[in-house]
Formats: C-alpha cells, structure tokens, sequence
C-alpha cells in the first residue's frame, strides 16, 4: 500500500537534506566489511585532512559538536566558581556545557543586525570570575574576530568559537579554524557537511591535541602491549570509524556545497525584493556573500503587524509543502535557566528575535524553483493575517 499524498500537490521540501554520494556509500559499506567499525584508520585519515584544511593546526573529531565544547572548556582550566561569557540565541548545547564543567554562563544581548552576540556588550559582562567567550556565528555568519580576540587578549579571556555553523566561512579571507583559539565544529546532518552525528575540535599545540584524546576516551592513556593509565576523569565521546568514512566523503564537496547555498541565498534576497514580500516587514539576515557559507538562511517575523503567531505560519507552511525550523528560542527562559534566575526582560533584542525567528529551507540540491515556491507560499500567508 502506498504511503498517503502530502496535503499540498508538490512534493514535500524539507527545511534541509544532507547530501551523501554513492562512492562515499559505498565506502561505509567497505568499512562495515572490514571489520574495524569504531575509531580507526578513518578516524586518523579525516583528523589529517580537517588539519590540513585548518592550515596544519591540530584537529580531532567526536561524536558531537556539543563534546567538542565541553573538552575545550576543560583543557582550558575552566570550572566551578568560573564565569564563560556567550550568547542567549544559539542551540542550548552552547550553554549547557559551560554548566557541564561547573561553571556560570553569562549572556549578554545580541546585536539586531547580524544576530550574534553583541560585542559592544561584552565588557561590560566580564567579571574578575570571567575565564572565557563562547560566541556563537549564528546561520554561519562569522563573528568579528578582530574585535573579538582584541577583547580577549585585552582581557585575558579564553575563546571557544562556538563555528557549529560556520565550517567553510572565513573572516577577511581567512577560513574560520585556521586561526584563533579553540575552534568546535559540528557535523550534525544538518550542516553543511555531516558525519551522521560528530565534530572536531581545532586546537593550538599538540600538548592540547593530547588532552583532548584523553578527554575523549575516559582519559585512558595506552604505552606499548599493554601499558594503561588514567589520569583525568574522561567520557566516551569517539567518533566511530563508520562516521568518519563519511567525513571523508563530504569533506572534497564542502566548497561546492557552500557554493550551492550560496546561490539559493542570493534567489531568496531577490525573491523576497519583490513588492508583495518587502511590503511584508520581514527582517533579513546581512547579505553576506563573501564571508558567511549560508549554513541557514533566517527571516524574522514582523510581529507586531501580524493577526498569527510564528507556529501557524509554520503550520500553514507545512501544509503547503514547505518545512521550516526555528533556530532558536531563547536559551535563558528555558525552565532550567530561569530556575537559575534568568526572566523575560533580561535581553530583549534576543528575545524579540527568539520569539520570531524563522529558518527557510536551504540545502544544495533544492532548486531556484523551489525558492520562488517559498517565498510566494510565505507572501500568502502572511498577506493574509495582516492587522488591520
């Protein structure tokens, strides 16, 4: 029996679809054959080739871009009685990690423009407790790393780029990860390129390359036949040799990739040019096309001339074919951070933001057609729950 027809006549597009080819299927397939299916060679061959894609620095992969977070923040010393310094508007990981360790994440308000945290507020947050910044490049467009390591160095902070997003961009011509400080990456399927789940974390010496091995694998530490040791308490955070096969496979594409993100970012700004959509009110990301890889493409909602909420908008999308995401509310009103004394009011821009931020689809193998669906779907619906 065949499944039941989508409501809409088109065929359903889904906010993102990672695309894998049929050499690197193949590939898993030969490493199932081998018999080696956890870290391996695969492992070691993909840590090689995200180095040399990060200019030489050293890069180890994980089972997530959330452990990667977390590792930093221990190689670099931070824990209980500690202050880390990050953004209320990212996937809650950003901040559950820095509690992980022990530590109080402080959040300061975002910057309305380009939707990642606020520079301008930054110092006015550190405390004599502050050990770090976690900034987060939100739909993968970078944060200002001038300003931002000039307020680090100045202040003597530790950086965690939160770049989950941002893998492909660059500040100024430099690719995120070749410089910097500690770097963490994800490979969720929803980025630009995946490993199934995974990430790697780019380091500054090998002393923390080490570390960081230790961290991952219940900081056993092996020496010849049989020589163990433990030193520090680790997890269980390896990357499986499977996940890295893939790894291996999407790393050649990810320039071509972006590239497709890319030209669907630019259709989605000319689409949304059009006099119906700008009389909308819609907020746009910066039109970035020469730092940002288009990991996400965001509007925001214009709230205040609307008749319906975020959720029916999505509701309606879906029913016309057409997934969406929201990426993200805002971290601090969260249960568990309002339990540690967070409220509504705390920041606004984030929270105005949170409340009506909205993620269309964009993925490389979508088409300029799929765009132009999109954005008339989204026209209808909000011309027609306009306030009068």
């Amino acid at each position: 029996m065949s499944a039941p027809a989508h409501p809409s006549a088109q065929p359903f597009l889904p906010l993102t679809r990672p695309t894998i080819d049929e050499e690197t299927i193949a590939g898993v397939a030969d490493v199932l054959r081998s018999g080696w299916i956890t870290s391996g060679p695969n492992v070691k061959a993909l840590e090689a080739k995200l180095s040399e894609y990060c200019g030489g620095r050293p890069v180890r992969v994980f089972n997530s871009g959330t452990c990667t977070m977390e590792i930093a923040l221990r190689i670099a010393g931070i824990g209980e009685g500690h202050e880390v310094i990050t953004t209320p508007l990212s996937w809650v990981a950003t901040s559950n990690v820095i509690l992980e360790v022990g530590a109080k994440p402080v959040f300061v308000d975002i910057d309305p423009v380009t939707r990642n945290i606020d520079l301008d507020r930054i110092e006015a947050a550190i405390t004599p407790a502050t050990r770090a910044i976690i900034p987060v490049d939100l739909a993968g467009l970078p944060v200002d790393r001038d300003r931002l390591y000039a307020i680090a160095k100045k202040r003597n902070l530790r950086v965690i780029e939160d770049a989950a997003q941002s893998f492909g961009s660059n500040w100024r011509g430099r690719r995120i990860g070749t410089f910097g400080d500690f770097v963490s990456v994800s490979f969720h399927p929803n980025k630009n390129i995946t490993t199934i789940e995974g990430g790697c974390l780019v380091m500054n010496t090998e002393a923390e390359a080490k570390l960081a091995e230790q961290y991952r694998l219940q900081g056993v530490v092996r020496s010849g036949f049989d020589g163990m040791e433990v030193e520090i308490v680790g997890g269980k955070f390896n990357l499986t040799d499977v996940a890295a096969r893939v790894g291996l496979g999407q790393l050649p594409h990810l320039d071509a990739f972006n590239a497709k993100r890319t030209e669907f970012a630019r259709a989605y700004f000319e689409e949304l040019a059009a006099p119906a959509a700008r009389a909308l009110g819609l907020g746009l990301p910066p039109a970035d096309f020469s730092q940002t890889n288009w990991h996400m493409f965001q509007v925001v909602l214009p709230e205040e001339r609307l008749t319906i909420k975020r959720a029916e908008v999505m509701a309606q999308l879906h029913a016309a074919g057409i997934g969406t995401g929201v990426h993200y509310p805002a971290i601090h009103l969260f249960a568990l951070y309002r339990r540690l004394g967070w409220k509504e009011g705390d920041f606004p821009i984030a929270e105005r933001v949170c409340r009506n931020i909205l993620t269309l689809p964009l993925f490389p193998t979508m088409t300029r057609a799929d765009v132009t669906r999109v954005v008339a779907a989204l026209t209808k619906i909000l011309s027609a729950h306009q306030k009068s």
